[in-house]
């Protein structure tokens, strides 16, 4: 399986796990945010369609949007149309003026149990998925589309990862975690993907952060983009806030901002 890449000046960034629990959208939302911030174009497609999430992060209530992914995929709208400004949808909002002058859109998988089951039952062509990611990047004038995938590897998430100009693998020091990551390196090796790193989440303070790095790396041939630890604080916050944006001083922040940098040079 082989994918097509984006033209040079934009970036298709996949975010994926092999299990679910790593806090993948988490962190996903959070780089989404800070690339925007630091004044890219960003768009940020929840692509979960089994259990989507994304939009909570962002502060938006199930059913609030009109149009989600799901529709795009059972045929009844542009991409386009899928596509909420972030910085229109909490403009009323003053809890989440971090997000008033962003350029930053999310494309969210609807949360809907009849909207969630008929794209399940019905199922959908996955090329309109490379066809709508690749439209979106051009209709909006695009740097970065970052996508939040399924964990595991179904056949959604095989497209992302081959269309994408860099894939960031979340793992957590787990066993399971261990041998999941080593089967999506190798998969992403074989469909070429560009440019890949790990982020290890959720490092509990008694393990040497420097040398669980040097290992993983030493183990899978990446390079580790930045270790995360294990905070009371981000569980705390759930989903409830775009945790970097509210707590921008906390070292859990401070790394965060390194990983997004990291995926985009």
């Amino acid at each position: 399986m082989t994918g097509v890449k984006v033209e040079s000046m934009s970036q298709i960034i996949s975010i994926h796990s092999f299990r679910g629990g790593t806090g993948k959208s988490n962190i996903a939302a959070n780089i989404a945010y800070q690339l925007a911030k630091n004044g890219k174009r960003v768009g940020i497609i929840d692509t979960d369609v089994q259990s989507p999430g994304i939009h909570a992060i962002f502060g938006i209530r199930a059913g609030e949007l009109k149009t989600t992914l799901n529709d795009y995929l059972l045929g009844r709208t542009p991409i386009e149309n899928v596509a909420h400004s972030l910085a229109q949808i909490a403009a009323n909002d003053p809890r989440r003026s971090y997000l008033h002058h962003l350029n930053l859109w999310l494309i969210p998988a609807s949360i809907q149990p009849n909207e969630i089951a008929q794209v399940l039952h019905q199922g959908y062509d996955v090329g309109l998925l490379n066809d709508g990611f690749h439209h979106l990047v051009r209709r909006l004038n695009l740097d970065v589309l970052i996508i939040d995938t399924h964990p595991g590897l179904n056949e959604e998430t095989l497209l992302s990862i081959a269309i994408s100009d860099a894939l960031c693998i979340i793992m957590r020091p787990d066993e399971q975690d261990y041998q999941g990551t080593a089967v999506t390196v190798d998969i992403a090796r074989k469909l070429e993907v560009p440019r890949m790193r790990i982020v290890v989440n959720k490092l509990p303070s008694r393990y040497d952060a420097a040398l669980l790095k040097e290992d993983i790396e030493k183990e899978y041939g990446v390079r580790v983009a930045g270790v995360l630890p294990l905070s009371e604080d981000v569980a705390v916050n759930a989903s409830a806030d775009v945790f970097s944006a509210v707590y921008p001083e906390h070292r859990w922040s401070d790394t965060l901002r390194v990983i997004a940098r990291e995926l985009t040079e």
